[in-house]
């Protein structure tokens, strides 16, 4: 399903047998209260409530729904439109559009919704607390543009909601009998993708979702087992060597990962820049970047620039895609026909192995994580292994990994800044 491998060759004599131990523990320990830990065994219930959704609506979907809209920033989107990049092009997709509503920019929401109709769209808003500034302008725009009023029978069927239960959100669809679905108080918007803030969007375009509990909770199993010391021994050279490698970069090679690291960045960000416990400001810079096409670019960086950077690797071994080079020759350009008739995958995957290579020869720490290829076990199974990496790192740390005390004071700020001017 997934393999990893670490080429950090001095991580043995800086992270002790003691540490990863006891980092262990201490997760043993924080996935008591913690909910994001028990998604992958624990969500029958969201499950069962999803597919009962879509098989008592089955009329609505067959072949009327061409537009789903999301209307969720962050952790209410990012993972839903990772999965979905990774998995398109796999034969259980529906010919669903998959849009997202999340900035307030006035150009990217004309043109989101642009030929978009209520006949033939769902919509589903995604808020913990409801109180999303971003989401809930959004929402008022998407109801009254395609519903008029909120007493239009349409909206019922049409409109869903993901918050938490007993928010404002919950409230709002209560009194307009909406349809909801619950997350778990406890668990966080960023490490919210296998709750029902992705799992119903994903449903309902085809995706099977139990499959991708499935890899989750394979990858869990094998953690609490004590068969993921590796990641536990990464997770806790990145943070004590913070400092000299502050930046860490994750070299996806497929296009099909593009945004899952995007979702990287922000759990990784989000979660670890944090001031802890003893009042330090502390934290590790995630850096995405897509192989082949950031090796003409970012990758000169690496090499040659500061040795400040670790970078982890992501490549696939299957991509169930047989398309080939053309076995012909240009004039001008005999010197490229060394790779004619070459697998095109061949070709990604020999040059993710040259460049990881290159690095591992400048003195570059890096790691590699291989999927056997993608489907939904492999991308539930890569999920929830960068939820528990964030998890150790941010124990390490000596951090609250859950919450975002920097972004909530610019919330308060924001409205402080138009309130007052109302």
């Amino acid at each position: 399903m997934i393999s990893k491998k670490l080429f950090f060759e001095d991580a043995n004599n800086e992270v002790s047998e003691e540490v990863v131990n006891g980092l262990q523990d201490r997760i043993k320990e924080e996935q008591k209260e913690i909910g994001f830990y028990s998604l992958p065994t624990d969500s029958n219930e969201t499950m069962d409530k999803i597919y009962k959704f879509i098989l008592s609506n089955n009329s609505v979907y067959k072949g009327k729904i061409k537009n789903l809209v999301i209307l969720g920033i962050g952790g209410s989107s990012l993972g839903t439109k990772a999965i979905d990049t990774a998995l398109k092009h796999t034969k259980n997709r529906n010919d669903i559009k998959l849009i997202f509503l999340e900035n307030c920019d006035p150009n990217e929401i004309n043109s989101s919704l642009k030929g978009i109709s209520s006949k033939d769209s769902m919509f589903i808003m995604i808020s913990k607390s409801g109180a999303t500034i971003e989401t809930t302008s959004l929402a008022k725009l998407v109801i009254y543009k395609f519903f008029d009023t909120l007493e239009n029978p349409k909206l019922k069927k049409r409109f869903l909601i993901v918050t938490d239960e007993g928010s404002p959100l919950d409230k709002f669809g209560e009194e307009l009998s909406l349809e909801r679905f619950y997350i778990a108080p406890n668990v966080g918007g960023r490490f919210s993708v296998l709750s029902a803030v992705g799992l119903l969007p994903l449903a309902i375009l085809g995706y099977d979702i139990r499959k991708l509990l499935l890899g989750a909770s394979k990858l869990k199993k094998s953690f609490f087992d004590g068969n993921e010391r590796e990641m536990v021994q990464k997770a806790a050279y990145l943070v004590q060597n913070f400092e000299r490698y502050p930046i860490n970069v994750l070299f996806s090679y497929s296009s099909s990962l593009e945004k899952l690291t995007a979702w990287y960045v922000q759990l990784w960000a989000e979660s670890l820049g944090k001031i802890n416990s003893s009042g330090q400001s502390v934290g590790l810079t995630p850096i995405g970047l897509i192989g082949s096409v950031d090796q003409h670019s970012f990758l000169q960086l690496v090499i040659e620039g500061p040795k400040n950077k670790t970078v982890t690797f992501i490549k696939v071994k299957d991509f169930k895609n047989s398309a080939k080079i053309p076995n012909v020759s240009i004039k001008n350009l005999e010197k490229t026909d060394f790779v004619n008739g070459l697998e095109f995958a061949q070709l990604l995957n020999s040059q993710c192995e040259a460049t990881l290579e290159t690095l591992i020869e400048k003195g570059v720490k890096v790691d590699l994580i291989e999927l056997d290829t993608l489907n939904e076990e492999s991308i539930g199974s890569l999920i929830f292994y960068f939820e528990l990496l964030t998890a150790v790192a941010g124990v390490h740390f000596g951090i609250n990994t859950y919450d975002q005390p920097g972004v909530e004071s610019g919330k308060i700020k924001l409205f402080e800044k138009l309130n007052n001017k109302n």
